[in-house]
């Protein structure tokens, strides 16, 4: 079955770190670019960050650039974000999809994670 597992939840203070984890299931992981995104309360859900199928390039937003670091295992099948200096407005369901941003590639949105920052 081709899905996409989130996991890696937590909560923590402001400053804190988490780890995501993003495992794929179904398809040729190496074959596709991955992105993490991310939804909070009453928003529409954003672009976080993207990897290339290789790992050889990563784009991430503004707000997030010099904390979050986003990486691979192409053995594994999955892919992760490394989430430092945490602040609560980075308080959000994380999902994880394939492909960088194109329809084509995209699979049914999954369960996603929750991170949890407080002041």
């Amino acid at each position: 079955q081709v899905q996409l597992v989130e996991s890696g939840a937590g909560w923590v203070q402001s400053g804190g770190s988490l780890r995501l984890s993003c495992a794929a299931y179904g398809f040729t992981f190496s074959a596709y670019g991955m992105t993490w995104y991310r939804q909070s309360p009453g928003k529409e859900r954003e672009f976080v960050a993207l990897i290339t199928d290789i790992g050889d390039n990563m784009l991430y937003t503004v707000s997030v650039k010099g904390r979050f670091a986003i990486s691979r295992d192409n053995a594994k099948n999955t892919m992760y974000l490394q989430m430092n200096s945490l602040k609560p407005e980075d308080t959000a369901v994380y999902y994880c999809n394939r492909g960088l941003g194109d329809r084509a590639s995209r699979l049914a949105w999954g369960q996603g994670t929750q991170v949890t920052v407080s002041p």
